[in-house]
């Protein structure tokens, strides 16, 4: 591997960019016609416009991709999170091509990509699942029917979702047929898959994950538990690691059943395997998500390990460089999002021009960016500005140094609103602190006013 072509935007291809420059690899970014200027672009060694504006046009558009690398000789290309970091066809495009695809094989990745066939190979490996349905359920009556068995509340799941779409809740049987419909019609319409699955509702749970890494020779390891409960409609806000409630002991076994689990199938690269966590610490598996997490960070906070040049090793070929007794978790680590949205306007995007922004600093904050002065933030794209990361040798002090963070983020433009703000009324939370916070916590905010911190 010499040339490593980055299919990705914003933050993340210039956090993927900076690890390719450490270890000596040459850049090539693509970008589309609005992210002319990015920061990517200008740090890239090589760079590539494959298209205007819309993903699917663009980023998404994987023709366009395959000649950016053809173009300028790269020979593996690095997906980043979202796009097509998990879409098998491009990874089989880029094996068809002798190109390295920097993730899992594509038949590993489609067959957990179909969440009904994830929980089966899931449920062969031993892992718990909630109460529902292994296989998609096409008919409404029989869905409906397993409902009622199962018990209410319940979730109905695109089996090709993801990102936190592709999901409804239903706690009246009577309202069930409907949002059976509705859901697998917008499953087909956003996924081009209608098929959905029906399991039980934990009203009251945890949302924990377990950051894998596994290499081509048969190993694999785990990278400890996150805590991604702090959720905006199944969208992550804040994120850390260990995760809190859980004890050494109950966060080993969950990671070593998970590692167990992802070797079953074929497992290459980084991964994460998610579940959830009820009220006496039973954990039952959700998904398994075959790239690089937007939350990446707090784990190598923790274990000093940097995922993306294990990722890229990984792909080389290199077997796994350690053991799991060779990784210590030092600390804890607590990552907010920070997006040009308004709090107060149920967090509809704020597209426009920065026109200044302050980041914070100081001992153990980091801050992944692709954002400055000047910056035009697009409508096209998701909107995540920022990334801040803090790290204390216990919770409380990185909660503290978190919230210090937070107040030193001033990010500003015309019609610009971001999440900073609201982030410290989280932080602030009585349960959060108290790290009895579950999927549920915003929820129960929402009806209140902001409690007078600026956002």
């Amino acid at each position: 591997m010499h040339t490593v072509l980055i299919a990705n935007r914003g933050e993340i291809a210039l956090r993927v960019l900076r690890t390719c420059r450490e270890m000596g690899l040459r850049t090539v970014a693509v970008y589309s016609q609005v992210d002319d200027g990015s920061a990517v672009v200008g740090e890239a060694d090589e760079t590539v416009r494959i298209g205007p504006g819309p993903a699917r046009r663009s980023y998404n558009h994987i023709p366009a991709v395959i000649e950016a690398a053809r173009m300028t000789g790269a020979d593996a290309i690095h997906p980043g999170y979202g796009f097509l970091s998990e879409n098998p066809d491009f990874a089989e495009v880029c094996a068809a091509e002798g190109i390295t695809f920097v993730g899992p094989p594509p038949e590993v990745m489609e067959r957990l990509g179909d969440k009904a066939s994830a929980r089966a190979a899931m449920v062969a490996a031993g892992f718990p699942l909630l109460p529902g349905s292994t296989d998609a359920i096409d008919d409404p009556d029989a869905a409906k029917s397993f409902a009622d068995e199962i018990g209410y509340p319940i979730i109905i799941k695109a089996v090709a979702g993801g990102g936190g779409r592709g999901m409804a809740v239903v706690r009246d049987p009577r309202e069930f047929t409907e949002t059976y419909r509705r859901t697998r019609a917008g499953a087909a319409a956003v996924f081009g898959d209608g098929r959905v699955y029906v399991e039980r509702y934990l009203d009251s749970a945890r949302h924990v994950e377990i950051q894998v890494l596994c290499d081509t020779h048969g190993n694999g390891v785990h990278l400890g538990a996150r805590d991604c409960s702090v959720q905006r409609r199944h969208q992550k806000l804040v994120e850390e690691t260990p995760a809190p409630g859980l004890s050494d002991d109950a966060q080993r076994e969950i990671g070593e059943s998970a590692v167990r689990a992802v070797l079953s199938v074929g497992y290459v690269g980084a991964g994460t395997v998610e579940m959830l966590v009820d009220t006496a610490c039973a954990h039952y598996f959700m998904e398994v998500n075959c790239r690089l997490q937007v939350e990446h960070p707090v784990t190598e906070m923790v274990t000093g390990i940097d995922l993306v040049a294990e990722q890229l090793r990984v792909a080389m070929g290199e077997p796994l460089r350690f053991t799991q007794d060779g990784i210590r978790f030092h600390g804890v680590a607590v990552e907010c999002r920070i997006n040009a949205e308004d709090p107060v306007k149920d967090f509809a995007p704020t597209p426009g021009l920065l026109e200044s922004v302050e980041l914070p600093g100081g001992p153990f904050v980091r801050v992944d960016t692709h954002v400055a002065a000047g910056s035009r933030i697009p409508s096209e794209y998701d909107s995540l500005l920022a990334k801040v990361i803090t790290w204390a040798p216990d919770r409380d002090a990185a909660l503290r140094r978190m919230d210090r963070a937070l107040a030193e983020t001033r990010l500003r433009g015309e019609r610009i609103a971001t999440t900073a703000g609201f982030l410290r009324e989280v932080l602030a939370e009585p349960d959060f602190r108290a790290g009895r916070h579950d999927t549920g916590l915003l929820d129960r905010m929402k009806d209140r006013p902001l409690g007078g911190v600026a956002v």
